[in-house]
């Protein structure tokens, strides 16, 4: 696994973003981990977090692409960081743009949309905080592309959960890759933390011992990506 991947799943569990115990979540489903991306809140958490995001996207995607998309809400903090990750650690100029929920009707930025504006073809990489249900690109995707004449060349979220959909046996990147038919892709998947993390010490104290590993093997026996 690469150094910065080893280096992003630490920084979750220090930043208090990736937790392990018992949570609920949305879905109904009871988790052995919980991922809360709103838990970056200074400077320097957030000048990481687009660094990561850079490193990430340039693996996968290089640099021949002209816009980060971040769906709001959240999208929107991680389009800008990463793009400023960009010009900082490539020296390549990408522009940033974020929807808004409610269109704006005045004002001279008025309309649907933060940061620049969508134009015939620029090459589009959606940005999001971990992995979709593929709502969020239910409501994103028609937008963006009914804006301009744009190619969206992929999708790169923080963290694949890897387990089923609640509609399929997929996972969700590989139902939006199915869908949409662009790339969707995450920094770290959970294998990747659980192969990092398992009896190792991290932040002064090991976070998945043997009792957190049965949990997550469990959840994973029950809903994983088969």
């Amino acid at each position: 696994m690469e150094q910065y991947k080893q280096e992003f799943i630490d920084f979750m569990v220090e930043s208090d973003v990736l937790k392990f115990g018992d949570f609920t979540l949305k879905s109904g489903r009871k988790s052995p981990f919980f991922m809360n991306a709103g838990a970056y809140v200074t400077g320097s958490q957030l000048m990481r977090l687009g660094e990561y995001y850079a490193k990430a996207i340039h693996d996968k995607y290089g640099d021949d692409f002209d816009v980060l998309f971040g769906p709001a809400y959240k999208g929107i903090p991680i389009s800008v960081v990463t793009a400023v990750a960009y010009s900082t650690l490539y020296g390549k100029e990408i522009r940033y743009c974020s929807d808004r929920k409610e269109e704006k009707d005045h004002g001279a930025d008025k309309g649907s949309f933060l940061g620049s504006k969508l134009k015939d073809g620029d090459r589009v990489v959606m940005i999001e905080d971990v992995t979709t249900s593929g709502k969020s690109m239910e409501e994103t995707v028609p937008k963006v592309k009914g804006a301009a004449d744009v190619e969206i060349i992929g999708l790169m979220v923080s963290l694949n959960r890897m387990e089923r959909g609640l509609s399929s046996d997929k996972s969700a990147l590989d139902e939006v890759k199915e869908k949409y038919g662009f790339d969707a892709n995450a920094i770290v998947t959970m294998e990747d933390v659980v192969e990092h993390l398992y009896n190792k010490e991290c932040n002064g104290k090991v976070v998945i011992n043997d009792t957190i590993k049965e949990a997550i093997d469990a959840y994973y026996e029950q809903y994983g990506v088969k």
